[in-house]
């Protein structure tokens, strides 16, 4: 198989397969069940990613990750906000 056909599928698979649980987090901003330190390692671990696709030009790997990015960093910010409102 053409590793660009490749690409495409594991980008739209895995970018997919995070919308179901983005979108229940967007919806009910319930983040109770979501690790502060695992959630921010995945969120620049995914920034890092789109990066990497846009420095070698890899339209796959940056397409898909900027959709996770704004998604992961929606549900980041909504995780800092719940944190900050329990530590008050």
């Amino acid at each position: 198989m053409d590793t660009t056909i490749l690409a495409n599928i594991a980008s739209v698979l895995t970018t997919l397969s995070f919308f179901p649980q983005a979108f229940k987090t967007i919806r009910t901003h319930d983040t109770r069940s979501i690790s502060l330190p695992m959630y921010s390692m995945f969120f620049v671990g995914v920034v890092l990613w789109m990066v990497y696709g846009y420095q070698t030009n890899n339209n796959a790997i940056f397409i898909g990750n900027i959709i996770t990015t704004i998604l992961s960093g929606i549900i980041l910010s909504y995780k800092i906000r719940e944190v900050l409102t329990i530590d008050k």
